[in-house]
């Protein structure tokens, strides 16, 4: 295996394919990204047996072979090498990866082959192509919401689903709930209904929003969904569990409903939210025509702001995780939103969308000790 390329387009590459690599397996093979070289080409592949990703490569020159070299210390070299083009050759006799440019001269050690898992094709047909800034914004919305404990895999998932031109997706870790229906310009060709792991849909925000594709390619296999865009592709295994059925969690009715500027709320939320430190909660205490936020924590001190709001009625209080508070009104991005509230011990929900879809997020509160 050898191949001479750019080095500016060879890190860039690079950098999205060691995104896969694991850093904890105890499978060693598994750290790093196999390179394949083939007559019609190159690509780098990396996974973590949960994600997987594949990167295509045009080559200046080539010749066909393959190795696994450390994913990560791979970066680091090309990331530092001095010349505009990188040369890399496998040696069978030394089992390393020469890797050359300029004056430079790197031998990586490379890994087992016969360890790397084959990562899954995307299928010729029954691939759906959905709106790349649509499914990226819609990610960005919801998938900050997602458990990140594995001990409940079923919640470590965003629920897709996609149909007509309906795309929509939730997710919940118990504590907070995140909804956002996104109306699309043009009916899909095909449907989607699929748990994918947040990290997933994360990587694939990342690599379709540095990208220009306009849309994505996406294909639900048994157990697995593959997405592509431009020259990557992106596998995953679907989360295993029953999804909650979060229509449920939603309550059906609430005593206020008030309208709020969303920037003048978040920024006295942010300032404020510096002193709710050590489980500290944000309190917001609600009174005729006055929102009062504040936070306090013992040995480090306390904040208070007010903001003006149409609240009218009995005077309430209620405390939320402050960070779980703070990112419902980072992903809800409009400039008003409603906020809808029970009591002090029922959720509260944070909506935009005129018509009552659009972005819904419902959080718990926390018990607040007077």
């Amino acid at each position: 295996m050898k191949l001479t390329v750019s080095r500016e387009t060879f890190l860039a590459k690079l950098g999205i394919a060691v995104r896969g690599a694991s850093t904890r397996s105890a499978i060693q093979t598994l750290a790093g990204v196999l390179i394949r070289v083939e007559e019609s080409g190159a690509e780098l592949e990396a996974t973590d047996m949960e994600l997987g990703v594949r990167v295509a490569l045009e080559p200046a020159s080539s010749t066909p072979g393959q190795a696994v070299v450390p994913g990560r210390l791979l970066l680091d070299v090309v990331r530092s090498l001095p010349a505009e083009e990188v040369s890399l050759e496998y040696r069978s006799a030394q089992q390393d990866v020469e890797v050359v440019s300029g004056s430079a001269r790197f031998h990586l050690r490379t890994l087992p082959p016969e360890d790397f898992p084959k990562l899954p094709q995307a299928p010729a047909e029954g691939v759906m192509r959905v709106p790349s800034g649509a499914f990226v914004d819609t990610i960005g919305r919801v998938a900050r919401a997602a458990s990140r404990d594995e001990t409940r895999p079923h919640l470590t998932g965003v629920l897709v689903t996609a149909s007509g031109r309906e795309l929509r997706m939730v997710a919940t870790d118990s504590y907070r709930l995140s909804v956002k229906e996104t109306q699309l310009d043009d009916a899909l060709e095909g449907s989607l209904e699929a748990n994918v792991p947040a990290r997933t849909l994360q990587e694939l925000g990342r690599v379709a929003g540095a990208g220009s594709a306009d849309t994505i390619g996406v294909a639900a296999l048994e157990n697995q969904v593959v997405f592509t865009v431009d020259d990557v592709m992106l596998s995953s295994r679907l989360v295993e569990g029953r999804f909650p059925n979060y229509q449920q969690l939603l309550p059906d009715s609430y005593e206020h409903e008030l309208r709020v500027s969303r920037d003048e709320l978040l920024e006295v939320v942010r300032r404020v939210g510096l002193l709710a430190q050590k489980n500290a909660p944000l309190r917001l205490r609600f009174s005729e025509g006055t929102l009062d936020v504040s936070a306090q924590t013992p040995d480090v001190g306390e904040a208070s702001e007010s903001l003006p709001i149409p609240f009218g009625g009995e005077p309430l209080e209620i405390g939320f995780n402050p960070e779980f508070f703070r990112e419902g009104l980072e992903s809800a991005e409009a400039e008003e939103l409603t906020l809808k509230l029970i009591s002090p011990l029922r959720p509260g929900l944070i909506q935009s969308g005129d018509d009552g879809s659009g972005f819904v997020y419902l959080v718990m509160p926390i018990r607040l000790n007077v």
